[in-house]
């Protein structure tokens, strides 16, 4: 048996953990979540939940907060609203109970002068606030991955 065809074999040996290994990754980006808290001075204020965010929409986001030029035909970017493209990671990112429950409540809005959800965030939050909100986000939508921790993750499996 050549290496290619003992390839294929442990391949198929395997097929069934793979898919296995793939869909439980699907469903841990749809269900997972985690809970954020925003404190001042020691006490909880409120908190809210957060899930992944997928690359399609954190790009989508980014191109909402950056305003474009054309240049000759090309569209370049000029320059990128950090803050409103933090508030609006935020909005997306909250589960949508709770982004009913605060962002999109309309009490919130009229005590605050607030007109959308993301301009709530803009309003309540502090800016290390969103900032670390964002880390966290990115963190849980493993963009803080390092190629090094997937290496250690990855050889930890091997031992098992």
């Amino acid at each position: 048996m050549n290496n290619e065809q003992q390839s294929q074999e442990e391949l198929l040996e395997n097929e069934s953990a793979i898919i296995d290994g793939l869909l439980r990754a699907y469903e841990d980006n749809k269900a997972e979540t985690k809970e954020v808290n925003i404190k001042r001075k020691g006490v909880t204020l409120f908190s809210f939940k957060v899930q992944p965010v997928p690359e399609e929409k954190y790009d989508e986001i980014q191109d909402k907060a950056t305003k474009f030029k054309n240049n000759k035909g090309i569209k370049v970017p000029v320059e990128t609203d950090y803050p409103k493209m933090r508030a609006m990671l935020i909005y997306e990112a909250t589960t949508k109970e709770d982004r009913a429950r605060l962002w999109d409540n309309k009490k919130y809005w009229e005590a605050t002068g607030a007109l959308t959800g993301i301009h709530l965030i803009e309003k309540v939050l502090r800016a290390g606030e969103k900032s670390a909100v964002v880390q966290v986000i990115d963190e849980f939508s493993g963009y803080m991955l390092e190629a090094e921790d997937m290496l250690k993750n990855s050889l930890e499996q091997e031992g098992k």
